[in-house]
């Protein structure tokens, strides 16, 4: 397992240690979650578990029954 040292502003280290603290978590596996969702490569849960939230706003059949075919493509 690697370790990285990092310096914080007193602000952000209180802050941090606040966050870490309501989650009933240590501080390294806070930080460690952080850089594991960042990196996942996609929409964290809470933006997520938005879809179908506003009920007037097309699904994505819908955007894509609404634009006009492709032109056909030149070769190259």
């Amino acid at each position: 397992m690697g370790q990285v040292t990092i310096y914080l502003d007193d602000t952000t280290a209180k802050r941090l240690r606040t966050a870490a603290s309501a989650g009933r978590t240590p501080v390294s596996a806070w930080i460690a979650g952080i850089i594991r969702e960042r990196l996942s490569g996609q929409w964290p849960e809470k933006v997520r578990s938005l879809a179908g939230t506003w009920k007037d706003l097309p699904d994505a059949e819908q955007i894509r029954r609404s634009r006009g075919k492709d032109i056909p493509r030149e070769r190259i």
